[in-house]
């Protein structure tokens, strides 16, 4: 089958969070070292609403969050915690357009998606939003909602660049499986079925997506990847953590490989170790394209090379050094079969 993908073939790319709190010095590490697929880093090491929750539930519509000891929570009007978050989101932004405002490929941004928010952010009365069914739904309106204009701007930011947008669902296998905790942590809420999550997903997708704005990736680097509701959700590509894929899973990969949906593959350690060879780092990729089969020339097309997951906890050394081993093995994978 002849499927288009927004990046060249033999790309790599990064997952989301860095070391650090200068978005600026961020970027420049970004595009000097992954200049075929850069993306917008997250800087958790600030603070409060530099998160992954805490960033997303800043672009919600209607829907303000504060910070308490249990974590994220809504509330009756936007507080301080939600202006932290514009501000991060704001200085990340405006460095973006500062340093890549030029840039003419694909770009790729990073947001939390609806179930990992409903799993994380509690309700005025303390339950997780994920026990509501009505609250879950108000949610995933508002992220899709929020999330667009995001894009939107980001795109007027950056006029010549493809957007790609990233939804990390980190917890949507605890949410299908109903080991999500309840607020108390003594008890687990119970599974949302399939077609309920895929549904939600698609919400938000197809908002998100609407007249080609944003090409759609969700990031799950748990085990037990869903990858057939991802791609009925209208996932275009699907990012997980390589290393924690089972042998059980050659099946579901293999029909989304066959499905013409790229992968992006963690396959460079996210904290700091010592990187083992170029040969060895690239093997697991290319043995299990030959274990299902699939043409040596399609793997450099379907699949990006990325650390294992983000980089939050690495030193900046290691973060250098990873993303060049991402890259020196989306090369080396494109050269072989050429």
């Amino acid at each position: 089958m002849t499927t288009s993908y927004p990046w060249q073939t033999g790309t790599a790319t990064g997952v989301g969070s860095y070391p650090g709190d200068d978005p600026a010095e961020a970027l420049r590490v970004v595009l000097g070292e992954l200049p075929e697929l850069p993306h917008l880093p997250e800087l958790p090491a600030r603070g409060p609403g530099a998160d992954l929750t805490g960033r997303t539930a800043g672009l919600l519509l209607d829907m303000p969050v504060h910070l308490q000891p249990s974590g994220w929570r809504f509330s009756d009007r936007p507080g301080r915690d939600t202006l932290r978050s514009h501000d991060h989101l704001a200085r990340d932004l405006d460095a973006l357009e500062e340093q890549a405002g030029g840039h003419d490929g694909p770009f790729k941004i990073q947001v939390c998606g609806p179930w990992t928010l409903a799993a994380t952010i509690e309700l005025r009365h303390g339950d997780r939003a994920l026990k509501d069914p009505g609250a879950v739904r108000d949610l995933a309106a508002s992220l899709a909602e929020g999330v667009a204009a995001h894009v939107a701007d980001v795109r007027r930011r950056l006029p010549a660049a493809r957007i790609l947008l990233q939804l990390d669902e980190p917890s949507l296998p605890a949410v299908l499986a109903g080991t999500v905790p309840t607020a108390s942590g003594f008890s687990r809420l119970r599974a949302v079925e399939a077609p309920v999550a895929e549904d939600t997903l698609r919400t938000v997708i197809e908002t998100v997506s609407a007249d080609d704005a944003a090409y759609p990736i969700v990031h799950c680097c748990a085990r037990n990847v869903p990858y057939a509701l991802l791609r009925g959700a209208g996932a275009k590509a699907i990012s997980v953590d390589l290393s924690v894929v089972p042998r059980r899973d050659d099946d579901a990969m293999g029909e989304t490989i066959d499905a013409g949906t790229g992968l992006l593959l963690g396959a460079v350690p996210a904290t700091d170790a010592v990187l083992p060879s170029l040969q060895t780092t690239a093997h697991p990729v290319r043995e299990l394209w030959r274990r299902l089969g699939f043409p040596p020339a399609r793997l450099a097309e379907q699949v990006v090379i990325t650390p294992s997951c983000g980089l939050a906890g690495a030193s900046p050394r290691h973060v250098r050094a990873a993303l060049r081993r991402c890259r020196e093995t989306a090369r080396m994978i494109y050269e072989a079969a050429a």
